[in-house]
């Protein structure tokens, strides 16, 4: 018998698809949401002959108003409740602000910010009546440095969910935000983001970032940053004179486009 539910968006792929695989291995059901139905079939098919778990696909847009409905009424859910969230469903733009297209900019804050915003509020409520319950948001180191929309809208992940964490102290649920660097998953390849001048030990794996991430919710932490190098990094742009990290923060977008090109 499943020991609770997990709904994981994003859950075809990288961190999202690694979320998948801990949960049911940890004897959890699953909720599967993603855009594409075959990929969300192939992954529960393969979920359920693994772990012997069952595993429900959603197919769900998140840029998609009417679809995040749909995931929200499955959150609120008093007969098969959610013990587990993950809000992992993401992606980049891999352009100035200045010069990027608007549709885009809005896509990006709907599936970052107000999807993830919207599923918290709908989850929370039986969260705490149960007294129990997880929530992970995934965010980015770059929710830190002055990246353009990407770094603002993981900023606001981080944030809310240390707020979240503050708020809910007193009680059996945790909300914490995972804050990784570079893990090698589909995300830059999708953003058209050359990434090969990176420096090997900059790259994470994402079933290490996975497991850290599951262990710090698990611990009453507020926020997981996996990997030495990235405890550091995070750690001077979080305390750095703002000038500097600003600078750093461009620097790096102009790098990852000009390697695009």
């Amino acid at each position: 018998m499943a020991i609770g539910t997990a709904l994981v968006t994003g859950a075809t792929s990288g961190i999202g698809e690694a979320f998948t695989r801990l949960l049911a291995d940890k004897g959890y059901d699953l909720i599967l949401v993603a855009r594409d139905e075959s990929r969300l079939e192939e992954r529960a098919a393969s979920l359920t002959a693994k772990y012997g778990i069952k595993a429900e696909v959603l197919r769900a847009d998140l840029t998609n108003f009417a679809d995040c409905e749909i995931v929200e009424a499955r959150l609120r859910s008093e007969t098969s409740p959610i013990s587990v969230l993950i809000n992992n469903a993401g992606f980049g733009i891999n352009k100035a602000f200045t010069v990027s297209e608007i549709k885009a900019e809005t896509e990006l804050l709907d599936v970052l910010v107000r999807a993830p915003m919207r599923f918290m509020h709908a989850v929370l409520p039986g969260m705490k009546v149960r007294n129990s319950g997880t929530i992970i948001n995934v965010s980015s180191v770059a929710g830190w440095i002055a990246g353009g929309t990407y770094s603002a809208a993981k900023s606001y992940l981080t944030v809310i969910s240390e707020s979240l964490h503050t708020e809910l102290s007193g009680t059996k649920v945790n909300v914490s935000a995972l804050c990784p660097g570079f893990t090698r998953t589909e995300f830059h390849q999708r953003g058209r983001m050359k990434m090969g001048g990176l420096p090997k030990f900059m790259w994470l794996n994402a079933d290490r970032v996975v497991a850290d991430s599951w262990k710090a919710a698990q611990n009453g932490k507020a926020i997981s940053v996996p990997g030495w190098q990235y405890a550091i990094l995070s750690f001077i742009t979080r305390f750095g004179p703002r000038p500097m990290i600003r600078k750093i923060g461009m620097n790096i977008r102009v790098k990852q486009r000009e390697r695009a090109k």
